[in-house]
């Protein structure tokens, strides 16, 4: 997600924390006569993810039917009402929010703060992609990068660029190719630190036959768009193209439906 919209209706003012300028220009386009402001905030603010399991008091923070009044009022930051909402793409990235980038948000505890390259990592374990440098601008079929499964795609609002394509492969087709975790490991089954490039490509051992393409890694650890029928076959040894002693095992994440792999079940790892 490169954008991170903040609308503030009362100011009449729509706030936009974005490092790619394209999204700011994106939205503005779409404004047509809605009377508001659009500015990009991004040197002003922060976008702050709070991730992982067991997070204490999380659940106090108020938002939807059930508000807890004293955990929102605990969350909120200034006059604006800066606090954590939860994050719509899945429950396992827990609460997301933008902050002033000069204060600490409320509920982040000094010892729990961590490197941005740690939330990658947990976005890697779970498949989950980010920004046009792991979805490219212009390429990349929603469905494909499991955006279904995120609630990004709406199927019941109004017309929208592709939305007779996705929603008929949506309901009548069958995605081949989808975004998945991946593990790096070696020939032993150990997981390997080897830098592995964006845009390697996943060959079958033997064949050579391309299955996919490597969209970011770290460490043992990567994601990448790969066909589904070949990837989680058990009898399917991948390889990265190119560093052939480095394997590439295709993780499906816990929080798939299941009908996103009835075709092919008995071959998931």
């Amino acid at each position: 997600m490169s954008l991170w919209i903040r609308f503030l209706v009362e100011e009449g003012t729509v706030l936009l924390l974005s490092s790619e300028l394209w999204c700011v220009w994106n939205v503005d386009r779409y404004r047509l006569r809605s009377k508001l402001d659009i500015e990009n905030v991004a040197e002003e603010f922060s976008c702050w993810q709070r991730y992982g399991r067991n997070l204490s008091e999380s659940s106090s923070v108020g938002w939807g039917g059930g508000v807890d009044r004293a955990g929102e009022s605990t969350a909120s930051g200034n006059k604006y009402g800066w606090q954590w909402y939860e994050d719509p793409r899945l429950d396992c990235l827990s609460y997301r929010s933008i902050f002033p980038s000069d204060a600490t948000p409320p509920l982040v505890e000094a010892d729990k703060k961590t490197d941005e390259s740690n939330y990658l990592l947990w976005r890697l374990e779970h498949g989950v992609a980010e920004g046009s440098a792991e979805i490219p601008k212009g390429e990349a079929i929603p469905l494909e990068y499991n955006f279904v499964g995120l609630n990004a795609i709406s199927f019941d609002k109004g017309c929208y660029v592709g939305q007779e394509l996705i929603a008929r492969t949506h309901h009548r087709g069958v995605i081949r190719k989808r975004l998945v975790p991946l593990r790096f490991i070696d020939s032993n089954g150990k997981e390997v630190n080897q830098k592995i490039a964006a845009g390697a490509e996943v060959v079958e051992s033997g064949t050579g036959k391309k299955i996919g393409a490597i969209s970011t890694a770290l460490g043992s650890r990567g994601m990448g768009v790969m066909r589904v029928e070949e990837g989680f076959k058990a009898s399917t040894e991948l390889i990265v193209n190119g560093s052939e002693d480095v394997k590439v095992e295709v993780i499906r994440p816990t929080w798939w439906p299941v009908e996103w792999f009835q075709q092919d079940q008995s071959g998931v790892k």
